[in-house]
């Protein structure tokens, strides 16, 4: 692929962005090839080892904000009419209620998944709290001459202890597989707005 070929591929994956930063970014990548021909790579090579166009747009989407891509998405190309502004208005009562409602509706899901983390860290928590107070308790029963059931305190705090670290990981995995995804959410959101501004 030539440099040229790149950089046109570049510009028709980097469409749905404001234009001055397609250019920012076309010409950042154009200097970064120039570079390293002059180091003594290929054309061919230099692209290579710029990376492949579609981690290169995944990493613009990553770092642009999205205000940015919502502002080039819904900002009109045109003055609007004034019939069309009439249009807006009326039916603002209809399509803002709707878009309120969706919205909640989204962030009340997102919020239930990160209350059921919450929730895991807290049972973690009390069963630290548990296994620490059960052998506390047991030694203290035990020291007071009631050994049996010292005994039977040490036990449960022993089991809470290993259902501590169970619950530990359990609480691991799950907070870092609702951010993972919460990183990928927002990256799905901001590759909407993109595309439907190349539409």
């Amino acid at each position: 692929m030539s440099k040229q070929e790149f950089l046109e591929q570049l510009r028709k994956s980097l469409s749905g962005f404001p234009k001055g930063e397609v250019e920012e970014r076309l010409s950042f990548y154009e200097e970064m090839i120039d570079d390293r021909i002059e180091e003594g790579l290929s054309e061919e090579e230099a692209i290579a080892a710029v990376g492949p166009v579609n981690t290169i747009v995944l990493q613009a989407v990553e770092e642009t904000p999205l205000k940015t891509l919502v502002k080039e998405r819904v900002m009109p190309k045109r003055r609007l009419a004034v019939w069309e502004i009439i249009l807006l208005v009326l039916g603002s009562p209809i399509w803002l209620s709707l878009i309120i409602a969706g919205a909640a509706v989204l962030f009340s899901l997102y919020a239930v998944l990160w209350s059921l983390v919450i929730t895991f860290w807290a049972v973690f928590v009390s069963f630290v709290a548990g296994a620490f107070g059960g052998i506390a308790a047991g030694i203290f029963l035990c020291a007071r001459g009631d050994v049996t059931q010292g005994l039977l305190f040490v036990s449960a705090g022993l089991v809470l202890c290993g259902l501590s670290i169970y619950t530990f990981y359990l609480c691991k995995a799950a907070t870092k597989g609702l951010v993972g995804c919460s990183a990928k959410l927002a990256i799905g959101v901001k590759n909407l707005f993109r595309r439907k501004g190349e539409a």
